[in-house]
């Protein structure tokens, strides 16, 4: 039986934590109650509550595609209390998992339409549902081309590296860009920021969504590369990132003005945020 409290969470199993970089962990969590796991339905660019018991719970964004229905994984960068809590955690762990909570990114109206995604650092894990639920064979044919540019400060802040080099590129019509911050020995592909690197590549805007998400300073000078390029504010979209506690409204914590980031986001277009007060 599904939990019909939204402030109840359900109770998980970690069954694999993998090292993404050297402060990112990625947890894959099954539910106890396997019917519960079943039912879960969540769509790109949602987030959810995640819990160590005795320690605290914290949003993060769903970073694995609503197509894989075995597991969910959240991507995990170590800063405070409960993020260090869930990297002391080993497999077997038991969390909570509440949610899941907030929008998505517009999928419906991408149908027939191209993609460009565009990530920094940790900022790619709400980013990755959206490509990964565009590349599942059932629903691959509904959209046009991704392409992607991600960057990090090095090579060992790049997330997701096998899909990064490997199943991304292989993958039809789909086109991948990574750049780093600063040259590395090592390192034989592009040096510079991520909003440098748009301008260079210049891809064209014509029937084109844009998704962004990464440091703020990332976002802000990408998002006058993408305008100077010619994309409209109501194709670029993005996630609000503010403190979420209970997840649906009610608190008060993360409201900009009369919206609640929560409920009425975390996704939100260019032309929504032109729109709100600048306090995020």
């Amino acid at each position: 039986m599904g939990v019909s409290n939204p402030l109840l969470p359900r109770v998980a199993t970690v069954v694999d934590i993998i090292r993404e970089t050297g402060d990112v962990n990625t947890f894959r969590v099954v539910f106890d109650d396997l019917e519960e796991m079943a039912a879960w339905n969540h769509r790109p660019g949602q987030v959810a509550m995640l819990s160590v018991f005795g320690v605290g719970e914290a949003t993060f964004c769903l970073s694995s595609s609503p197509t894989c229905r075995d597991w969910l994984e959240f991507s995990v960068r170590r800063a405070g209390k409960v993020t260090t809590a869930l990297h002391e955690l080993e497999p077997g762990a038991k969390v909570g998992v509440r949610g899941p909570y907030g929008n998505s990114f517009p999928y419906e109206a991408m149908r027939g339409k191209h993609l460009l995604v565009i990530g920094g650092g940790i900022g790619l894990a709400p980013l990755r549902p959206l490509v990964n639920f565009m590349l599942a064979p059932e629903n691959r044919k509904d959209y046009g081309k991704i392409e992607i540019i991600y960057g990090g400060r090095s090579y060992n802040d790049l997330c997701y590296k096998e899909e990064l080099f490997r199943t991304w590129p292989e993958a039809p019509d789909v086109t991948v860009w990574t750049t780093i911050d600063v040259a590395e020995e090592a390192w034989q592909g592009h040096v510079g920021f991520v909003p440098a690197y748009v301008e260079e590549v210049k891809p064209t805007p014509e029937d084109k969504f844009v998704v962004i998400c990464g440091p703020p300073i990332m976002i802000k000078f990408t998002v006058k590369a993408l305008e100077n390029l010619g994309f409209a504010a109501d194709h670029i979209y993005t996630t609000l990132e503010m403190r979420m506690k209970c997840g649906i409204g009610k608190c008060g914590r993360c409201n900009v003005g009369a919206r609640f980031v929560c409920r009425d986001g975390p996704v939100f277009s260019l032309t929504e945020l032109n729109q709100l007060p600048q306090e995020y």
